[in-house]
């Protein structure tokens, strides 16, 4: 395992802005399965290009998506 674990924070930035998932994958243009996963396991791996459609998206710089704590 690496030094950190890498999290995306897609489902508190859309919960913050009132987006289910629903409306997300609509706005973003992905499939809801896709942010059914994300929502699933933050840590799941995705594309850039789906990265950059969530920021778009959710009005946000990509890197607002991604937390990384140390792995412990």
């Amino acid at each position: 395992m690496g030094k950190y674990v890498i999290r995306l924070k897609v489902r508190e930035i859309a919960e913050a802005k009132g987006l289910n998932m629903a409306q997300l994958a609509r706005k973003a243009d992905i499939d809801i399965r896709t942010v059914r996963r994300i929502y699933r396991d933050p840590t799941s791996e995705i594309s850039t290009t789906v990265l950059d459609k969530l920021a778009t998206a959710l009005d946000v710089r990509p890197s607002d998506l991604i937390d990384q704590t140390p792995n412990e």
